[in-house]
Formats: structure tokens, sequence, C-alpha cells
């Protein structure tokens, strides 16, 4: 990210689809009170961006988003999330700052860092609930 305030900075669209089977399993799990655990950030963007059309309901179907998630974001789906450690200044450690309050990321990178993960696309991961 190269913008000096985070609401300038623009994300090109990425493709989504979800399944019928996808958006029924979620929508039974949100109505039994269980979480919704994203795989990544591209899943949660997605979710948070088709529920923000949808009043807050996750559906079926095929589309783009850009929808842009950095702190102070209000998650309408998303309870928890499986990511790996993204770079510094990137708008995918905005995502996860958003979601985890950015102290308790610079907690787990902190001790990433002391434990030697590995980092970036095929490094170490972390599930944050």
């Amino acid at each position: 990210m190269r913008v000096e305030q985070v609401e300038d900075h623009r994300l090109e669209a990425e493709r989504y689809e979800i399944s019928a089977a996808a958006a029924t399993a979620i929508a039974r799990a949100r109505g039994e009170g269980r979480r919704i655990i994203a795989v990544g950030t591209t899943t949660t963007r997605t979710l948070e961006a088709v529920a923000r059309v949808h009043d807050g309901r996750v559906v079926a179907g095929h589309g783009t988003t850009d929808l842009f998630i950095y702190p102070g974001f209000d998650f309408r789906v998303v309870d928890g999330l499986l990511t790996n450690f993204h770079l510094p200044r990137s708008s995918l450690l905005m995502l996860v700052s958003a979601f985890a309050r950015r102290e308790r990321v610079k907690n787990a990178y902190d001790a990433a860092i002391a434990e030697r993960y590995r980092f970036y696309s095929y490094g170490d991961a972390m599930l944050i609930i």
C-alpha cells in the first residue's frame, strides 16, 4: 500500500463463486449459532461483500468484489480466519488487523519472528478466532 490515507487505497476486483451447498451450510451454521471460519482473505472478502448486498445473508452466486477491509470494518459473517502471515503494509495485513485488532496481530508477528516462522504465501499460518 502506498497511500497516505488507508481509505484511499483501491483493490483490484476478484472473481468469486459461492455454491448453493456452501450458502446453505453457512446459513445453517449461523442459524445454529456456530462460528463461520473463513479459510483465506479472499474467502473473507467474498462472504462479507455478498452479505453487504443481501441484507447480511450469504447467497449462492458468482461475481466480483473489490471490497477493501481495514481496521474499523464491521464484520457481518466471518467469526474466525485461517490465513498465512502477510507482508507489512499490505492490504492483506490490513484485513487481518481489522479482524484481530492491530495489537494482537503485532504480538502474533513478534512471536512468529522470535520462533523463526516462515512468512508469505507458503509460510506458516495462523487461526484467528
